[in-house]
């Protein structure tokens, strides 16, 4: 049996392992010096399988602990290597943009062909894990693709496009189950522990460390790393306390036995990591390990989704990410998602004692980055709106699913956000200052938003309205309360589960509640939206716009891709009120204010969320706010479907969209008399007892 015949054989154990790579690696180097007739062919081929011979060196370097030998320069250099390709300053020119395989290779090969570039670089991860399986199956698709084309070179034509398609469909599928399981193992077991250990038993002032993990490193995770080593350790068990003091509380707010959940997962972007070690000893301290799995593994197996959990280094190109996000169009059809949701059903069914002690996500964001707004490209691949269907009834399956396992009205979470050194030459003082903001007397905004809470538990609907250049005009239908003395609407929300402080909010009735959401310019998950405007009709999107593009069509795709993520509609999850004046402030005293994350930005004025609610998968899991009332606004109309058809009640996003107080004329609570209260007006809180929220837009 030659090695081209091997890669059909899918078995597994690792002295099969073991001879496959050894295998795929010759097969690489020998392809490496062949010569094909077609010349930009044979470019291509060689210029990927070059990548790849750099990884396999830097497998045998990690093997061999390489980095605790090389110098920062070193390690500088190797990581440049790995990932210069994709740079902005060279990715007119790589084989990872759809446009230049398309240019050469024609549309559809072109396509298939940049996909697989992609593919083939979460070798990079894999290399630094010494996952000889992962690395193996990819070189084995790298090469039955090229023995296609070395056969049909002979021939001196192109191989069949439906051939190639194939195997890449193929591998996808015949892989689901591995990857899905390798995927869920990393989240609920505390034995996948790669990044743990570099955390916990690396020098944290050598900034060396960071080259370990196999992400791209930049000045920003240095500098990062570097600010962090110069807190004192009283500074750093300070942040970390609350961020898991966050996630502790979140957990007896809603009324969960935390005592019952063994691990809970860290999500975080490098530099953090003298913060992380410290969550790790606190949460061990309550009876928690930790997981910290990495972001990125696959473009084709995360379902189509280029945004990022776990941990992560910077991103070294966000166009090529975006270009890339939707190559699942190549091979996706209904088998395949029937056979991921097979893999998710298998991964659970593996996994499920593991799964039952996972508590939830602890999350620590990060700000402050360069503003993203990509370019459409035509090269790219797209998905038809069969596919998109397809990809969105995934999700929501997936997510099903995965709630059997770990189960919603078991877990919690808790986020917070810091800047980065990108966000300019006043990193540390904005750093100083979001410190301040993270850790406000969460009593005192307690109290202040109670007295908001208390009028809008009076109002049947509530209005909202923009102004100078923001023309929104909202009306907000309130479920009705049986109780006013035991019930509430809205959730009193401080620093537990979403820090900083800051919010009421609520998920409103759908019936009735219409008009038009707009704001000038907003940052969702990293992507600007200029004039983004959405239509509501009972409470669901009717028609939505903005004014990214030249093109109406490119801007209605725009929004359907990263807003409605292909849904027809979705719709209001969430109202709230945001009261954290000092994070408006201090956005403005720096000029930062397109830079906050949403879990900041959320709280400088009202929100709309469309998507689920805030409760999704827990709505029957009784909260009560501070007060002792219970929050009886956990559905809407959509949502309630779960009981019935719970296919049709989720949708697997939730997107904040905040109007800033400068753009907001007022907010009023509407009584069933028609008389009214206003909370909000001219941007300033009017309502009596709110006085200190006024303060630090007075000083």
């Amino acid at each position: 049996m030659n090695s081209d015949e091997l890669y059909f054989e899918f078995e597994s154990g690792q002295p099969v392992i073991d001879e496959r790579f050894e295998l795929a690696s010759g097969r690489i180097r020998d392809m490496h010096s062949e010569t094909l007739e077609n010349k930009e062919l044979e470019t291509y081929f060689k210029s990927v399988s070059g990548f790849i011979l750099f990884v396999l060196d830097t497998y045998d370097w990690a093997v061999a602990e390489g980095f605790n030998y090389d110098t920062l320069e070193e390690l500088s250099d190797r990581n440049r290597k790995l990932f210069e390709d994709i740079l902005p300053e060279n990715y007119e020119k790589s084989y990872g943009n759809p446009s230049v395989c398309c240019s050469k290779f024609g549309e559809k090969i072109g396509q298939l062909l940049s996909a697989l570039y992609f593919e083939m670089r979460s070798m990079i991860g894999f290399a630094f894990e010494e996952d000889r399986f992962e690395m193996t199956i990819r070189m084995e698709l790298f090469i039955e693709i090229y023995g296609l084309f070395a056969e049909a070179d002979k021939m001196g034509r192109l191989p069949v496009y439906g051939d190639l398609k194939k195997i890449l469909y193929w591998f996808y599928s015949d892989y689901a189950e591995e990857e899905r399981d390798k995927r869920f193992a990393s989240i609920v077991d505390p034995a996948y522990s790669f990044a743990r250990d570099i955390i916990c038993e690396s020098d944290l002032t050598d900034v060396r460390y960071l080259y370990r993990f196999g992400e791209y490193v930049t000045g920003t995770e240095i500098e990062t790393a570097r600010h962090l080593a110069s807190l004192t350790e009283e500074e750093i068990g300070g942040l970390a306390t609350t961020f898991t003091e966050g996630y502790r509380i979140g957990f007896a707010a809603t009324g969960k036995d935390i005592s019952i959940k063994k691990t809970a997962s860290i999500i975080y972007q490098l530099g953090f990591e003298r913060i992380v070690k410290k969550a790790i000893d606190n949460l061990k301290s309550i009876g928690l390990d930790v997981t910290i799995y990495r972001a990125v593994m696959s473009g084709f197996f995360m379902g189509g989704s280029y945004r990022r959990a776990g941990f992560y280094g910077a991103v070294p190109n966000k166009q090529f990410d975006y270009d890339h996000k939707d190559d699942d169009a190549l091979i996706l059809d209904t088998s395949l998602v029937n056979r991921r949701l097979e893999a998710v059903r298998a991964a659970g069914e593996k996994h499920r004692d593991k799964a039952r002690l996972f508590g939830g996500p602890a999350v620590i964001e990060v700000f402050g980055e360069k503003p993203f707004s990509p370019e459409p490209n035509k090269d790219a691949a797209h998905l038809d709106s069969r596919q998109k269907k397809m990809l969105s009834d995934y999700k929501i399956q997936a997510a099903l699913i995965q709630n059997e396992y770990i189960i919603g009205s078991e877990r919690s979470f808790t986020i917070i956000s810091f800047p980065v050194p990108e966000i300019g030459d006043n990193f540390r003082e904005i750093f100083r200052d979001i410190v301040k903001i993270n850790t406000l007397d969460y009593k005192l905004y307690q109290n202040i938003q109670q007295k908001i809470i208390d009028v809008l538990d009076r109002a049947v609907h509530v209005e909202v309205e923009g102004m100078g250049s923001n023309h929104t005009k909202m009306k907000v239908m309130l479920h009705e309360l049986s109780d006013r003395s035991k019930e509430t609407n809205f959730e009193n929300c401080v620093a537990d589960v979403n820090i900083p402080v800051g919010e009421v909010f609520t998920s409103p009735k759908l019936a009735g509640s219409e008009g038009v959401l707009h704001v000038t310019g907003v940052y969702l998950e990293g992507l600007y939206f200029k004039n983004l405007e959405i239509t509501f009709k009972d409470g669901c999107i009717e028609s939505y716009s903005c004014s990214n593009f030249e093109s109406e069509e490119e801007n209605v795709k725009y929004i359907s891709d990263n807003i409605l993520f292909n849904h027809k509609t979705l719709p209001i999850g969430e109202f709230a009120i945001g009261t954290n004046t000092l994070a408006y402030v201090v956005a403005r005293k720096y000029g930062i204010e397109d830079k906050l994350p949403i879990l900041i930005a959320e709280k400088t004025g009202p929100h709309f969320a469309v998507g689920d609610t805030c409760y999704s998968h827990e709505e029957d899991n009784m909260s009560y706010n501070p007060d002792g009332k219970a929050i009886v606004a956990r559905d809407n109309e959509i949502s309630l479907k779960r009981k019935t058809e719970p296919d049709k009640a989720y949708f697997g996003c939730h997107t904040d969209i905040t109007i800033p107080y400068d753009e907001l004329g007022e907010i009023r609570a509407v009584m069933e008399d028609g008389s009214s209260v206003s909370i909000i007006k001219n941007g300033r809180f009017v309502l009596h007892g709110c006085e200190e929220l006024n303060r630090p837009l007075d000083e």
